[in-house]
């Protein structure tokens, strides 16, 4: 059984050193923060957060996981709560245009952590990579869906599709940072969602 399918139960403490860590992550991947850091945001002596967890691996690996099984309820709420699959993918788009023009958060930390892949733990790029499988395969079955019932044209295999749209969103993602220009996530998403608009007919 995967991390994502068995979550430990946190102490309220804990929890607020997981989120901590994750607006860490956020900021400047694995290497950009300290049990320092977390001590003075959180208000608590470094050995309390060894208390929680004993090593930083430890600690990164369940703010990833927990990133995981937040992502992964998220996306089984869109599926449940939009039946156009096509205006499913738009809304997960929104999302992250959203949380990125609030820097709430500011990026997927695992769109952070896969550049520091092979550098970090094996059990942190573990959760990493798990993160990206579990997107590929829910944005596969949505394509799946879509080009079913008419409402997404794809010239690519689902898979294919989906690991183009996903490479495509993340790299929004460092695009904006990089320009420091938040807009610019939505700009290049709403083309990878256009590209995938059924019916559409290509330019002469």
């Amino acid at each position: 059984m995967s991390s994502v399918d068995a979550q430990p139960q946190y102490s309220p403490k804990a929890q607020e050193i997981i989120q901590r860590t994750n607006e860490l992550l956020a900021s400047g991947g694995y290497n950009g923060f300290s049990y320092a850091d977390i001590a003075e945001l959180v208000d608590v002596r470094k050995a309390s957060i060894h208390h929680h967890f004993p090593a930083k691996v430890d600690l990164v690996k369940a703010t990833v996981a927990q990133h995981r099984q937040a992502m992964r309820q998220g996306l089984q709420s869109l599926k449940e709560s939009i039946p156009d699959p096509y205006a499913r993918l738009v809304a997960y788009s929104r999302y992250w245009a959203d949380c990125i023009q609030e820097s709430n958060p500011p990026i997927c930390i695992c769109a952070l952590l896969a550049a520091e892949l092979p550098t970090i733990p094996a059990e942190v790029a573990e959760e990493v990579t798990g993160h990206f499988n579990d997107l590929q395969v829910w944005l596969a079955q949505t394509m799946t869906e879509g080009a079913t019932k008419g409402v997404m044209r794809l010239v690519e295999p689902p898979a294919g599709e989906a690991a183009m749209f996903m490479a495509s969103i993340h790299g929004a993602m460092l695009s904006a940072r990089a320009t420091g220009n938040a807009l610019l996530f939505w700009q290049i998403a709403k083309l990878s969602t256009d590209r995938l608009k059924g019916n559409w007919k290509e330019h002469e």
